[in-house]
């Protein structure tokens, strides 16, 4: 399935729109991740336990989005917008889109 930020898919003739379709997820911060996460962002490298996190949260949330798309008739995604939000210790991350299909 073809999933794009942009509006249309180049080269591509959309002939049905389905509909917004969403996809959520919401991770919780573990303890211990959070503790070694702190201690490798004072000695100034990079988190890797909240980047696997984050990616594995984001890639959830696009596939959830697919799902829906396809439930709905639709062979692609498009103007696809990614949002994430902390909520009380949490991370949320939304992707929503419009499923159409294309020839």
């Amino acid at each position: 399935m073809i999933v794009t930020t942009t509006p249309s898919v180049e080269g591509r003739r959309i002939t049905a729109y389905h509909g917004v379709v969403t996809g959520e997820t919401i991770i919780g911060a573990n303890i211990f991740r959070d503790v070694f996460a702190g201690i490798r962002d004072i000695v100034g490298g990079r988190s890797g336990a909240y980047e696997k996190a984050l990616g594995q949260a984001r890639e959830t949330a696009l596939d959830e989005m697919q799902g829906r798309a396809r439930a709905a008739g639709g062979n692609a995604v498009v103007g696809v917008d990614l949002d994430y939000e902390v909520i009380n210790n949490m991370l949320m991350v939304s992707a929503s889109g419009t499923a159409v299909t294309i020839d």
